[in-house]
């Protein structure tokens, strides 16, 4: 991978420049680790004392707003993607993301009322993609070269994109509560993604896991 390509993930997930892990892991013969669950392990601790930020939980099926260490919101059951939350996800297979996200967009035209787009696939991501060939050498390194270029990850890649919070439009409340129904994004009731919308900014931190 050329130099530039390496700095841009290493700034990109505070590592520093090292050799390629991929090229290590092929030498010694062993699964790579899963880079996201990595990233994850520490992700639930506050930045700083004051930070907003995000937490869904898998298992739990809910949502937390936290301010620091501190829960502000909690909406529960909440909805995930139909073929549950995973670290690895490819375009079309309805798996909600595990990782650690900013939020990049808002949408208040959505069919679902709103949506708060998230910047999936992170760099973690595309590692993991090259790492188990889901991206060519070559599919890799366009992702950073958009990345570098646009300042947000490709949404049209074999990870797939679109991926957000939002409500549930003129959706069934009912098959809501009940069930995981999304394409991989994370669904609360309207009334829940309105007071989020009111809570967060862009660059907000939300953490899947």
């Amino acid at each position: 991978m050329p130099l530039n390509r390496r700095r841009f993930l290493a700034l990109a997930l505070g590592w520093p420049v090292v050799a390629s892990a991929a090229t290590t892991n092929a030498t010694l013969n062993v699964e790579p680790p899963d880079l996201v669950e990595t990233l994850l392990s520490r992700a639930h601790i506050p930045r700083y004392s004051t930070e907003l930020w995000l937490m869904i939980d898998d298992q739990a099926s809910s949502l937390s707003v936290f301010r620091g260490e501190t829960q502000l919101e909690y909406f529960a059951p909440i909805s995930l993607g139909r073929a549950g939350a995973k670290t690895q996800r490819v375009m079309g297979d309805n798996v909600t993301p595990l990782g650690e996200f900013r939020i990049n967009r808002f949408n208040y035209e959505s069919r679902w009322h709103i949506f708060l787009g998230i910047d999936y696939p992170t760099p973690a991501h595309a590692r993991m993609a090259l790492e188990k060939g889901i991206y060519s050498q070559r599919d890799y390194e366009a992702y950073f070269d958009y990345y570098r270029r646009y300042g947000h990850p490709p949404q049209n890649t074999a990870l797939g994109g679109a991926i957000g919070i939002h409500g549930i439009g003129s959706g069934d409340p009912d098959i809501h509560g009940r069930y995981h129904w999304t394409q991989g994004c994370v669904a609360v009731t309207n009334e829940q993604i309105e007071r989020l919308a009111e809570l967060v900014d862009v660059g907000t931190r939300v953490v899947i896991r």
